[in-house]
């Protein structure tokens, strides 16, 4: 019976300290923290699941193919989110330069203000981090998953934007 509970326990502790667990944990704490700073300056109908766009348009006008490639979801799913954010006035849709069939997704204004707000959010809590955590240690974590994410080719980043 012992050596049962032990290995249960084992198990646990494994569990609970397992590279995934403890990169959902940050992550949670990351977007918790950014979302946190959002609403506070005005932004409070952006939900941690618009980073799936967010954090793959850039600047430029992107086909909404390649943006749910980016974001490793299906385009059904971003066009739904796209359509959400199309009404809440953060983006638009155009028709594309280069295949008048096609169509582009494109910040509008208030996108543009919502992305600086989240470039200070990620500024204001990285430097939370390192001040708590140490800026060598939050760093060094940085370039490690730079590093791992490039050896393990996971990184979805478009060419232009490394």
């Amino acid at each position: 019976m012992n050596s049962i509970v032990n290995e249960q326990h084992h198990t646990t502790l494994h569990l609970a300290q397992s590279l995934a667990r403890m990169a959902n944990e940050f992550t949670k704490d990351y977007n918790q923290r950014v979302m946190h700073y959002l609403h506070d300056r005005g932004f409070t109908d952006v939900r941690p699941a618009h980073n799936a766009v967010f954090g793959n348009l850039g600047l430029d006008a992107v086909r909404v193919t390649e943006l749910a490639d980016r974001a490793r979801v299906t385009q059904q799913a971003m066009g739904k989110m796209l359509k959400e954010l199309e009404a809440m006035g953060y983006v638009r849709r155009a028709k594309d330069k280069r295949d008048k069939r096609a169509k582009t997704i494109e910040l509008t204004t208030q996108g543009t203000e919502l992305v600086k707000a989240q470039l200070e959010a990620v500024r204001k809590v990285r430097l939370d981090y390192a001040e708590r955590a140490g800026d060598k240690t939050v760093t060094a974590l940085e370039q490690s998953l730079r590093t791992v994410l490039q050896n393990l080719h996971l990184s979805n980043m478009p060419k232009d934007w490394v």
